[in-house]
């Protein structure tokens, strides 16, 4: 027949051609029917007989066409799949795509280069992502890895804490009537640890403190950091101990009242110490070379900073501030730590005693009792027995607040000098509200660690210029010299004074009055 010859090639059969013969079969050994014969001998009349065999010709050649793209199709499908839905539109789509390919290895070399080159990237890309995800996978498993590590494992709590009798009222501890005699005896029967270490020079203990637990935000702890060092460096320069606690002493004294029972203990356990200087974490030293006028507290027992007419006129809650504050080593102090902490149990007494601060202090909000509004409500109620042994300083800044100072530190550097203590060059700076150790502040995070930044470059640039060091800018980590290397060094200048101070020279004699 005329259409089969163009199945047999040279090339090997593929699938099509082999599967196309079986359809191959000619009609001419089937026996035709009476109606069909009649209906070709009525054509032959029509078109003649040699136009009607062509035409028989062409049809049976047309059949065999469809059959073999029918079989074809079959073939291809099962090959390379019968599309995501299995339509006719998609078989389409991927027959389409299919003979494009097979065209496409037949363009020049260039395209193939270009295609492997293509198809590498696309490969190292993937691996390389692949390789990724294992990497952070296998840090996320890794026992060595920091920054995976849940802190909370070993964060464990032991129990719960004893709960206090609610039927006996708080203290601070056994009630102690002669501390200044057992305080006396203790100092003449040990000479070597006297309670001055020169004149109007008294032995003093800073005190500070945070949080048994790692901060609640990422960099509180470095910020925490930042102001233990500073504290570190003014008391090395000026002849003071310093004690940093982590310790919770008492739980029904958390939060703000945490300070007292730690107090109270180290009086008791250091008589040599003549004055206690309580500094909260959150406030730094920014006048390196101010120290304080010693002399001037010769019969005061309580030094905070404040206003005597907003304390006691006015019943202000911020009429001082507690958050850096001397305490001197007496019965007086006992006496009036065993005042001040009845307001302090967490719960209910602290909730109601916040209520009586809000409705007696002026301009204070509603929350629970603080220690420092409870200091102004015991000092404006009790004046008569407390107010001669306190005294609030506002000559210079025992405490100063942040928002009005840390822009002005430029302006400070171009007119004044180190020494000061007051608004020219603040003794502390102290970052009231910003909470550095917890979740959230009262102000911007951005504002306050970019000022607290500020503040500690600016107290550690006296410290940094002993050495011929400052900070770049008070906004820099780095360090730039401001001073050449000589090699006679012990001729350097020390213009402020802080390298070897008078104190530190002088060796004086015992002697106790307590005189209060």
């Amino acid at each position: 027949m005329g259409g089969i010859p163009t199945l047999t090639h040279k090339t090997p059969p593929t699938p099509t051609t082999l599967l196309c013969p079986l359809f191959f079969s000619s009609p001419r050994n089937s026996v035709p029917t009476r109606a069909s014969q009649r209906r070709v001998k009525m054509l032959e009349r029509c078109l003649g007989a040699h136009r009607v065999r062509q035409i028989q010709r062409a049809v049976r050649h047309g059949k065999v066409t469809f059959l073999c793209l029918a079989v074809t199709i079959i073939v291809l499908r099962a090959n390379i799949g019968a599309g995501n839905f299995g339509t006719p539109e998609q078989d389409f789509n991927d027959l389409r795509d299919h003979f494009y390919a097979s065209r496409k290895s037949g363009e020049p070399h260039r395209v193939l280069v270009e295609a492997a080159a293509s198809d590498t990237t696309k490969t190292t890309s993937t691996t390389d992502n692949s390789d990724s995800n294992n990497i952070n996978n296998n840090n996320n498993n890794d026992p060595n890895n920091y920054n995976t590590f849940d802190i909370n494992k070993i964060l464990v709590d032991e129990g719960e804490d004893e709960k206090p009798d609610p039927n006996k009222p708080y203290t601070l501890g056994p009630k102690i009537s002669d501390w200044d005699q057992q305080r006396g005896d203790w100092l003449k029967r040990n000479p070597n640890f006297p309670n001055f270490i020169g004149p109007n020079k008294p032995r003093v203990l800073l005190v500070t403190g945070s949080s048994p637990k790692p901060c609640e935000n990422p960099v509180g702890d470095h910020y925490l950091l930042k102001a233990i060092k500073n504290k570190i460096d003014y008391c090395r320069l000026h002849g003071i101990e310093v004690f940093y606690n982590m310790a919770l002493l008492d739980a029904e004294m958390a939060g703000f009242w945490a300070k007292l029972p730690l107090i109270r203990k180290l009086l008791l356990s250091h008589p040599e110490i003549e004055f206690l200087w309580w500094m909260d974490s959150d406030a730094m030293f920014t006048d390196m070379a101010f120290e304080v006028p010693w002399e001037r507290y010769k019969d005061a027992n309580f030094v905070m900073h404040g206003w005597n007419e907003m304390v006691y006129d006015d019943k202000n809650w911020i009429g001082l501030n507690t958050g850096s504050f001397l305490l001197r080593n007496s019965q007086w102090s006992l006496d009036l730590l065993d005042a001040w902490a009845p307001m302090g149990p967490k719960g209910k007494i602290r909730d109601e005693a916040g209520k009586v601060l809000t409705r007696e202090l002026k301009g204070r909000p509603v929350f629970e009792a603080d220690d420092q509004s409870a200091m102004v409500y015991l000092l404006a109620t009790q004046r008569e027995k407390w107010g001669n042994k306190v005294y609030l300083e506002s000559g210079y800044y025992l405490h100063g607040y942040w928002g009005i100072l840390v822009d002005r530190y430029e302006e400070m550097i171009e007119n004044y000098h180190p020494g000061l203590g007051d608004h020219r060059w603040p003794l502390v700076t102290h970052f009231v509200g910003c909470k550095p150790c917890g979740k959230f502040g009262d102000y911007p995070v951005e504002r306050c660690l970019k000022q607290m930044d500020r503040a500690f470059n600016f107290g550690d640039n006296q410290v940094l210029q002993i050495y011929g060091f400052t900070h770049k800018s008070l906004a820099s980590r780095k360090v730039k010299r401001v001073r050449n290397e000589t090699a006679n060094p012990l001729e350097v200048k020390d213009d402020l004074g802080l390298l070897h101070p008078q104190f530190k020279a002088i060796k004086v004699d015992y002697t106790f009055d307590n005189g209060l």
